[in-house]
Formats: C-alpha cells, sequence, structure tokens
C-alpha cells in the first residue's frame, strides 16, 4: 500500500470531476475519469503550509514574495535544467487565463492563430472567442504515436499566423515532444515571425525513460520568441488553488503581457495558491517521484486490461501525463453511440474525442491519476460498455 492507495471520499466538495457529471454528460451516476486531476492529497508539506497560514486568521492582500519566486526557480533549473530569472516571471490564475492573455497581448481581432489537433479543448476556445482564426496543422498518427507534420505546419506559418499554441507534454496524446522536433518547430517559427506560447502545464509528468525540454531553453534566440506556460496545478493537484506562471524572458513581450493582465482587472494569486506553490516546488520532490512510480504501474495495469479484454481498442503511447488517449474507431462505432454506450451501460464519464478537434474522432480520454481500485473499477465499466 502507498499514499496514493487511499479512497478520498470527494463528494460534497463541489468537486467539478465527481459531483458536475448531471451538468456535463447529463448523468449522474457515472464513474469519474474525465477532467484532468487527481484524486490523491498533495505532498503533506504543502497541506501543512496551508494550514499554518490558515491558522494565522488574516487573509489581507498578499504578494509573491521572493521566497516563492526561487523555489520556482530552483525547481525549474532542477527538474528541466533551464537556469531562469525570477525577474521573467508573470503569474496568473490559470495556463487557460495565460493563453487567453497572450491571445489578446499579441494578436488582434481576425489575426490566425495556429494549433495542431488533436490538442486541449480550451486552445480552441481562447482563439475563437477573442476573434481570431483558428489555424490547424493537424499531428499525424503513425503506429502507436504522434508525430509532426512540418510540411502542413511550415505552410500554415506562411499564411500569415502570428501566434503558435504549443502543447508539451502533448494533450491528449501524450507525447513527450523530443529535442529535434522542437528545434525544427522553434526555426521555423523563427523563420516566419510567429510567437509561441508553450504550455508546459504537465512538464512535470513525464515517465522516466523520457524527458521533457522547455523549448525556450533550446537557444538564445528561442528564448526571446516563447512565452512558457507553468503551473504546480497538474504536478500536486492543486487546481482548486490557481495558481500558474508565465515564464517570459523578452522583455518587451513581458510588459505587453502584463500590461494586458492589468486592463482586465487582475492584481495577484490568492493567498493560498502563493502558499501552495512555493510548498510544492520546495518541498513536493519526494512526492512526485513516487507518484510518477504509481503513475506508471497504473499506466501498466490499464495497457496489459486493455489488450487481454479490449483488444479492438488501442491505446497511444504515453511518454507523459496521467491520460490515456484511447483509439476506439475499429469498433465501428459513431461517437454518439461510443458515448451512449459508456454512459447507459458502463455509467462510465471519459472525455470524448470530438472535443480535441479534428483527429480525435472515435477516440476517448481517460485519466488514470486515481487509487488503483478506481482504475480497476472504471476498466471494468469500460469492458461492460463497449463488449
Amino acid at each position: 500500500m502507498t499514499i496514493f492507495d487511499e479512497k478520498i471520499d470527494r463528494l460534497n466538495t463541489a468537486s467539478v470531476k465527481w459531483e458536475a457529471t448531471k451538468e456535463v454528460f447529463g448523468e449522474a451516476d457515472l464513474w469519474p475519469m474525465w477532467v484532468a486531476d487527481m484524486d490523491f492529497k498533495p505532498p503533506q508539506a504543502v497541506i501543512e503550509a496551508i494550514q499554518k497560514r490558515a491558522d494565522h486568521g488574516v487573509f489581507g492582500y498578499t504578494f509573491i514574495p521572493e521566497s516563492t519566486k526561487q523555489a520556482i526557480q530552483a525547481w525549474v533549473l532542477k527538474r528541466h535544467g533551464w537556469s531562469i530569472d525570477p525577474s521573467w516571471l508573470i503569474y496568473c490564475s490559470g495556463v487557460v487565463q495565460a493563453i487567453s492573455t497572450a491571445v489578446q497581448a499579441f494578436t488582434e481581432e481576425g489575426d490566425r492563430v495556429l494549433l495542431q489537433s488533436p490538442v486541449y479543448t480550451p486552445f480552441f476556445n481562447m482563439i475563437e472567442q477573442n476573434n481570431r482564426i483558428v489555424v490547424n496543422a493537424p499531428l499525424i498518427l503513425e503506429n502507436d504515436g504522434y508525430k509532426i507534420d512540418y510540411t502542413r505546419f511550415e505552410d500554415a506559418l506562411k499564411s500569415g499566423c502570428k501566434l503558435f499554441l504549443l502543447c508539451n507534454p502533448h494533450n491528449p496524446g501524450g507525447r513527450v515532444w523530443t529535442k529535434e522536433e522542437l528545434s525544427r518547430i522553434g526555426e521555423l517559427c523563427l523563420k516566419y515571425n510567429c510567437l509561441i506560447l508553450s504550455d508546459e502545464i504537465h512538464s512535470d509528468l513525464v515517465y522516466k525513460e523520457y524527458k521533457h525540454i522547455p523549448i525556450a531553453s533550446l537557444t538564445n534566440d528561442l528564448s526571446e520568441n516563447v512565452i512558457t506556460c507553468i503551473a504546480p496545478s497538474k504536478t500536486f493537484n492543486l487546481a482548486g488553488l490557481q495558481a500558474s506562471v508565465a515564464i517570459i524572458k523578452n522583455t518587451k513581450l513581458r510588459k505587453q503581457f502584463d500590461e494586458t493582465l492589468k486592463r482586465q482587472g487582475y492584481f495577484s494569486l490568492n493567498t493560498f495558491g502563493i502558499t501552495a506553490m512555493e510548498a510544492a516546488y520546495r518541498d513536493g520532490e519526494a512526492w512526485l517521484e513516487e507518484l510518477i512510480d504509481y503513475l506508471q504501474e497504473n499506466k501498466q495495469y490499464a495497457l496489459r486490461f486493455l489488450q487481454e479484454h479490449l483488444p479492438e481498442i488501442s491505446c497511444v503511447k504515453p511518454e507523459g501525463t496521467y491520460l490515456l488517449w484511447l483509439d476506439c474507431r475499429k469498433l465501428g462505432l459513431s461517437d454518439e453511440k461510443l458515448r451512449t454506450a459508456l454512459l447507459q451501460k458502463g455509467k462510465l464519464a471519459l472525455e470524448p474525442g470530438s472535443k480535441y478537434g479534428p483527429g480525435g474522432e472515435g477516440f476517448v480520454r481517460m485519466n488514470i491519476a486515481c487509487p488503483k481500485d478506481y482504475l480497476m473499477e472504471g476498466l471494468k465499466r469500460l469492458k461492460n460498455a463497449l463488449k
């Protein structure tokens, strides 16, 4: 038994994952393996830091102390080999807010913004809701992993894209892009004067045979052309505390980004978000190493189960994240029939692949960041739904 085997009742905590299924799926009695948060407590050091701050009892306006900035700086250097300066850090309530802010700061209405589908749904939403044009250079699925279509990528850049939204590690496909892949797309963006926003929220959740590389760390030219977004929310299960960081070396870009935040009325992170972020980055590494081992075991169990019981379903090879991207196309079901089977027969809530844009049809996304018993229950329901 490990700390991650503990079954924690999340009902009556306003949990989106466990209590919003009626609103999202139209069914209340579902086993939730959809939204990307974990069913684990964060590191004990984080809980104790929050409790200590709460015990103080006064929660007035709070700034980001130097100790928090230093914790972030040390974490990025140790985990990813990237030396950053605390002056490069801008704070947001979440990475989605940072994406929207970048779209507003660095493009105008009607401008073209590039992405690679299938990809995290808010990429589409933040472009469209800010009245920009989505330009898609879809990824290629070969064997059991995604590849970049460089011809389509360059053609899209030639069409005049002002901003490229990169997802690394990739959600939902789990790819951890290599140095060679990142270098090539980075060079193309520089060639066509296209700014890069790199969503690296899953950067700490990488399986041990792979390595996350921040694209901004590759060359000096790229470091001046990238907004990198990180957060403790996925890594340490702190999404409800709403704290993230944009790392922007380029002084002009950083100023534009900050001014756009200020125009939105943004002031600072909330007190508990600051406290939790610092404690997690300062004291959470040992916990994270245990988590990755546990997720690796869950991943292997799920893959074996699928091979034995549902061989028609294949899984895109997960190199990072705690998400499995399941290819159900060989079942011959439409997206609607697949959804109905999962909800009505399996009583199982998974994310439909169609949410992730072209190339997502016939897929579902499963969150395996849960106790092993929860995973086993979800897989049993998947089998009942699709057998």
